[in-house]
């Protein structure tokens, strides 16, 4: 079987394949504050369907940032969190939550109406 490399121009590419798109980053950020039961997220992300979720939460499992533990018990309990390997990422999303409440703030000053509902309880 042949094998078709990837070429990526800078190194910010591949971080985007795994974690770009509209969801992956939401779901990841709720992620870092520990592990989570998909209703669990459903409600912290009401925008999302429970098919996307279920997409998005599968694509980061099969990226190894995400774990998936099932107990076997009645009714079924599944949890999502944060890999090893996705810990990695824990720096990072914190600096987006951070910027993200910055350029709120800063729209508001400009006399824009935002309303942030929740605020990060990362140390910045």
């Amino acid at each position: 079987m042949d094998t078709v490399e990837k070429t990526y121009n800078i190194g910010v590419e591949a971080t985007m394949e795994v974690i770009g798109g509209k969801w992956k980053p939401i779901i990841l950020c709720h992620l870092r504050h520990g592990a989570k039961r998909t209703s669990e997220l459903k409600r912290a992300i009401p925008n999302i369907t429970q098919k996307m979720l279920t997409q998005q939460l599968r694509e980061l499992e099969h990226d190894h940032i995400v774990d998936r533990q099932v107990y076997n018990q009645i009714p079924p309990k599944v949890e999502y969190s944060l890999s090893e390997y996705g810990e990695s990422l824990s720096y990072i999303l914190n600096q987006l939550c951070t910027w993200g409440e910055h350029h709120i703030d800063r729209q508001v000053a400009d006399g824009e109406e935002i309303r942030l509902l929740n605020r990060d309880d990362v140390i910045k």
